[in-house]
């Protein structure tokens, strides 16, 4: 009876749908990052065909990671925590469902324009100009439910989670537009508005708090909710979650210069984007901490709950990425490691570990509360999903770890004459091992993605066979 009251006060039908679509999608990202990774062991694999080319899928599949299955599971988490925390319904009527078809849009626009090649070059930001236009317009959409079920809230406090999500909403908003004005030249091609060193500041600036707004306050803003909500436990410190959100948005968005060491960017604009990197460790530990230590008191329910194994887990892979961030944009460290597979090791530490985790576990979370079901169809099948998922992780960025640090060391290598000790074709001789090992990372990543959509699948087919046999009766 309480559960069909509530589906009967909230807007779930929207939830559902961008719940389903992150799974959906999960599978696709993941799938054309492990076409792309298996290119180069065999690059026979893009078939001599343009849109199958390693240059055209790698945005793809960063697109789908970030924007299709991460921004699905935030628009589905955020419309499910603002209501529950606000104890009412979203605001705008058939907005919400405007986002979720426009989002969608966005996605299959994005999944036919890359592999044609029409591409602003910008990284995360590669879509040309009339998609960018309905981003714009979707993403304004979405804050005005998100805001507006605020204002409308029946609740006289504001529950940490939506201070995360109403930040990085805001934020990103800000970044999308200023990093995608462009002049038009075409239907499918522009030019930016910014020129040299300004442009790239700018689309570091961009790129950079893509990361630290959607990528990591954003599924803070999850954590703050579902952590708390699967453990059963209260958020460890209420007080370290407002310090750790105002320290997060005051610092991070300072930090896009790192991405620029050693290039035409002043020093004093490098040095700025070192030393708020550095400073940026404080409060990313103290969310983790905070996250960790809400367990405290049920540590033992980690043994038999594999969906507070994957929230717990996520935190750790936080910590761990960004203790490893603001290491790299030491000026000294990043000579050694920037243009190298550490880079790609480290963003996939956060993206599959931080990220995909978070975002699998809020799903398994969400799915039999969304769709009246007591639990998932299969608690044993999250177990191998959450065992896999690690192991791919594991091989993944240990992988790159060593493959980057050891390229790094042969590109600085030099003989005593000052010529250079190894060619770049040597460097990547010693790399082809560990791309295999990548590869077989990746495939148990997408493994688990398709055991996620069948468990979830089941579950949706157990709500609609309960509904078939209480009509029968």
């Amino acid at each position: 009876m309480t559960t069909t009251l509530e589906h009967s006060s909230y807007n779930y039908k929207v939830v559902r749908q961008f719940t389903v679509m992150t799974v959906i999608w999960g599978i696709v990202g993941t799938l054309v990052g492990v076409l792309i990774a298996a290119q180069l062991i065999w690059p026979a694999l893009n078939f001599d065909t343009p849109w199958l080319t390693y240059s055209r899928l790698r945005p793809l599949h960063t697109n789908a990671v970030i924007f299709a299955f991460g921004t699905s599971a935030l628009f589905a988490t955020s419309y499910y925590i603002v209501q529950r925390t606000c104890k009412t319904t979203l605001f705008g009527g058939q907005l919400a469902a405007f986002t979720f078809w426009g989002w969608q849009a966005v996605i299959v626009l994005a999944a036919i324009t890359l592999p044609l090649g029409y591409t602003s070059s910008k990284e995360y930001a590669e879509l040309e100009w009339p998609i960018d236009i309905l981003i714009a317009v979707v993403w304004v959409s979405y804050a005005i439910v998100f805001f507006g079920t605020l204002v409308k809230r029946k609740t006289s406090h504001i529950y940490v989670a939506n201070w995360f999500l109403g930040g990085f909403i805001i934020t990103v908003a800000v970044l999308h537009i200023g990093n995608s004005m462009v002049v038009p030249v075409s239907l499918t091609k522009s030019y930016s508005l910014y020129s040299g060193a300004i442009d790239a500041m700018m689309q570091w600036w961009y790129g950079h708090n893509a990361v630290g707004f959607l990528l990591t306050a954003g599924f803070l803003g999850m954590m703050y909710y579902f952590v708390p909500k699967q453990a059963e436990r209260p958020v460890y410190s209420y007080r370290l979650s407002i310090v750790h959100f105002w320290a997060l948005v005051s610092l991070y968005i300072w930090a896009g210069p790192h991405h620029l060491h050693y290039t035409a960017l002043p020093d004093w604009a490098q040095s700025v984007g070192m030393v708020m990197s550095v400073v940026l460790f404080l409060p990313s530990w103290g969310g983790m901490i905070n996250g960790i230590m809400t367990l405290s008191g049920a540590w033992h329910k980690l043994r038999n709950d594999p969906i507070l194994r994957f929230l717990i887990v996520s935190l750790s892979f936080y910590g761990m990425s960004t203790f490893e961030g603001p290491m790299m944009a030491i000026k000294s460290v990043n000579a050694l490691s920037h243009y190298t597979d550490w880079t790609v090791g480290h963003v996939h530490s956060g993206a599959l570990g931080w990220v995909a985790m978070i975002s699998i576990g809020a799903m398994y979370h969400l799915i039999p509360i969304l769709f009246n079901q007591g639990r998932m169809y299969s608690i044993r099948l999250i177990n191998i999903h959450f065992w896999i998922h690690t192991a791919g992780i594991i091989l993944y960025i240990v992988a790159m770890w060593i493959s980057g640090v050891m390229q790094g060391l042969m590109w600085r290598a030099v003989n005593t004459d000052g010529t250079l000790t190894y060619s770049f074709v040597e460097s990547l001789t010693a790399s082809y091992p560990f791309y295999f090992i990548r590869f077989l990372g990746g495939v148990l990543v997408v493994a688990g993605f398709i055991l996620m959509a069948y468990n979830m699948f089941k579950t949706i087919a157990a709500k609609d066979n309960s509904l078939k046999a209480v009509e029968a009766a």
